[in-house]
């Protein structure tokens, strides 16, 4: 793979668009490298967080490849959304948090990306937004989903139909972004909170995630539900006893994952 390049450090998967010449942009070779990308690492146990971010200084990423959509047919363009839709709810369904490294432009899809993420952490006063209005087309790959459950519905119907860029100190109020960080330190940032998840139980994470994902989307009552079988799952774990075995002998536990 030369377009999405993946590497693994300390139970952290490091998911890097590399197109740094055309913005880090999604044309369908990278959608395809980066959906192949994507199922490895929802199948590795070793991954504890996943790191996504793109190349470069400039940009995350600055959407779909406009350059290569002028040459598409119609067929060729359907096939080109479906596939950004589908890896971006690859990415949201992995069991892993997942952490968007925002350390430049994040616009149309390369928002939709940030927002599929559990953690969005941007670099101070990088431009964001979802901006396909402009283009006479929407966004087709989550935004006008994901977004108004993070913003509330006016707001973000506000930042559709204007087709508004703004700042990451803006998505911090708004609450599309965790945190602003300055550049020189965002990858740093970011790895302290993936180590800040990682000292807790593998197995109850990815349990929580579950729930509070699936919960979301549904009635108060049915997401209880949904919790009480995510914790029916961690009772027989061996890192639940390990935690109650390291509290006794007051000494840190030692999570296995198992």
């Amino acid at each position: 793979m030369t377009n999405v390049l993946l590497t693994k450090k300390n139970g952290i998967a490091y998911v890097t668009i590399n197109r740094e010449e055309a913005l880090n942009c999604f044309n369908y070779d990278t959608l395809r490298e980066l959906q192949e990308v994507t199922d490895k690492i929802a199948l590795d146990t070793e991954v504890k967080v996943v790191l996504f971010t793109g190349a470069g200084d400039k940009a995350f990423s600055a959407g779909a490849d406009l350059k290569e959509r002028k040459t598409l047919t119609e067929a060729e363009t359907r096939r080109n959304v479906r596939a950004i839709r589908d890896v971006f709810n690859s990415i949201a369904d992995l069991p892993q948090p997942t952490i968007a490294a925002v350390n430049g432009y994040a616009l149309g899809g390369g928002f939709e990306l940030m927002i599929a993420c559990d953690f969005p952490i941007a670099a101070e006063g990088v431009l964001m937004g979802l901006t396909e209005t402009s283009w006479a087309i929407i966004p087709g790959a989550g935004g006008t989903q994901r977004l108004p459950r993070l913003v509330g519905e006016m707001k973000a119907k506000e930042l559709i139909f204007t087709a508004k860029r703004f700042t990451a100190e803006e998505g911090l109020e708004l609450g599309v972004v965790l945190k602003v960080v300055e550049k020189e330190r965002l990858i740093e940032t970011c790895e302290e909170f993936a180590f800040n998840i990682m000292k807790n139980g593998p197995v109850a994470i990815r349990q929580a995630k579950f729930a509070i994902s699936q919960g979301m989307n549904t009635d108060l009552q049915t997401g209880l539900a949904i919790e009480s079988k995510a914790y029916e799952l961690v009772i027989p774990t061996e890192d639940r006893l390990e935690a109650l075995q390291a509290f006794s002998e007051k000494r840190t536990p030692a999570f296995l994952g198992k």
